[in-house]
């Protein structure tokens, strides 16, 4: 007796999707590997232009960057930016739950997100707030905690981060704003470039406004307070 037509299309669909699945199962397991694989090639070396970098270069027709190590780098600026940023930076394994949890009740726009989320994406994915971005985002960033120490996700973060239009790293930041290195910054010029963050395009650390100058001595006073309590203690010698 012949078979049905949709008895047919069944079977003919099924190898279909057998396909499809292993295609989906290759692919993804391909892309974790990938991403392992550059997350662990940049525990030594520095990064490649991020694409955002590439993407305001072209904009801007160049931007400013110099790789500076974290031993050449301040130790305020450190502190600065761990203060400003991320307090709890030595404390969360990549995501700060209760940061998030937070951000989500008061409504905050910038989400919680801690200084190793902000290098996964700064380094390796896109700017925006697409979920698809945040999910691979929350994703990678353990993986960054996994195979990075914390003094290497801060160094990536410092000299990776914008600091003004087209100025990229506290390397080029500093003589940018002050005209000096970036291990000679003072307390004061350290907290003023952290100040900055998250608005690099509208605010000016080289001259703050009044409640700029507010942020910035909030930001001293919590790099000083790090700095006794022990939670700057992943990132310092």
């Amino acid at each position: 007796m012949a078979r049905s037509r949709k008895s047919d299309d069944t079977l003919t669909k099924a190898p279909l999707m057998k396909r499809l699945a292993r295609w989906t199962l290759f692919v993804i397991v391909g892309g974790l590997v990938l991403a392992f694989m550059a997350t662990l090639s940049l525990r030594l070396v520095g990064p490649w232009m991020t694409p955002y970098q590439i993407a305001e270069s072209r904009r801007l027709g160049g931007i400013a960057q110099e790789w500076v190590p974290m031993e050449n780098i301040a130790p305020a600026m450190a502190r600065s930016v761990v203060a400003a940023e991320d307090a709890n930076f030595c404390r969360h394994w990549g995501l700060d739950v209760n940061a998030i949890r937070a951000a989500l009740e008061s409504g905050a726009a910038r989400g919680g997100s801690t200084i190793s989320q902000q290098v996964v994406k700064n380094v390796f994915l896109w700017q925006g707030r697409s979920w698809v971005r945040k999910s691979i985002e929350a994703v990678w960033t353990p993986v960054t905690e996994a195979v990075w120490p914390k003094r290497r996700i801060l160094e990536l973060y410092l000299n990776e981060v914008e600091f003004a239009e087209g100025v990229f790293g506290v390397g080029a930041a500093a003589p940018h704003y002050f005209g000096v290195d970036a291990g000679d910054l003072t307390d004061t010029q350290a907290a003023r470039l952290a100040m900055v963050l998250p608005d690099p395009k509208d605010r000016n650390a080289a001259n703050p406004t009044a409640r700029q100058r507010e942020r910035t001595a909030s930001i001293m006073d919590g790099a000083a307070t790090i700095a006794a309590d022990g939670r700057a203690a992943c990132f310092e010698d």
